[in-house]
């Protein structure tokens, strides 16, 4: 297998509507050239369409969904078992660094766990500087702090100029869900 030569950090942030369906493009596109992808999931525990589908690249794509976000919908601060997943989802996310197990490591929602404190910008930090220069590794969310913008090589900010939510209108199935 091809492996990368030159991996960047890229960060998808912003309160439009896309940033994870970037991610899940990059690794789709990444798969098409035989490269491995990680996807791991904070805060979503839902059975998002993508989840079906990247069943059938389970040999190229492995996504891992790490806690959710019942504490959002509530209305309620998260408890320690939420910032036990996010813990968790993080030192997945380091092993698979680490070992070198994947070309393109995805850390879908990792910006929204700084604004809820699930997780501190210093838990994540280090990761960025371990990243070896073989490995993709691709931030999403809203709310990206400073610190990661600056050691990001890439930046996307996914801007709302209008959305359908303003109507009234709720997610729908194979399209935000």
């Amino acid at each position: 297998m091809q492996k990368l030569k030159n991996g960047f950090i890229q960060i998808y942030t912003g309160n439009g509507k896309g940033k994870t369906t970037a991610a899940l493009g990059q690794a789709l596109r990444a798969a098409g050239s035989g490269l491995k992808s990680l996807i791991i999931h904070f805060m979503k525990d839902y059975p998002y369409g993508e989840i079906e589908a990247l069943k059938n690249l389970s040999n190229l794509i492995t996504l891992e969904q790490y806690g959710n976000d019942n504490f959002v919908i509530k209305k309620h601060l998260p408890d320690e078992k939420d910032k036990n997943f996010a813990l968790m989802a993080l030192e997945r996310a380091k092993k698979a660094m680490i070992n070198r197990e994947f070309d393109i490591i995805v850390l879908d929602e990792i910006c929204v766990t700084f604004y809820f404190h699930l997780l501190k910008v210093e838990d994540v930090l280090p990761l960025l500087e371990m990243k070896p220069d073989c490995v993709e590794l691709i931030l999403t969310g809203r709310y990206c702090p400073e610190q990661l913008l600056e050691r990001a090589d890439l930046i996307t900010e996914m801007k709302e100029v209008k959305h359908y939510y303003q109507k009234g209108i709720i997610s729908r199935k194979g399209i935000e869900s």
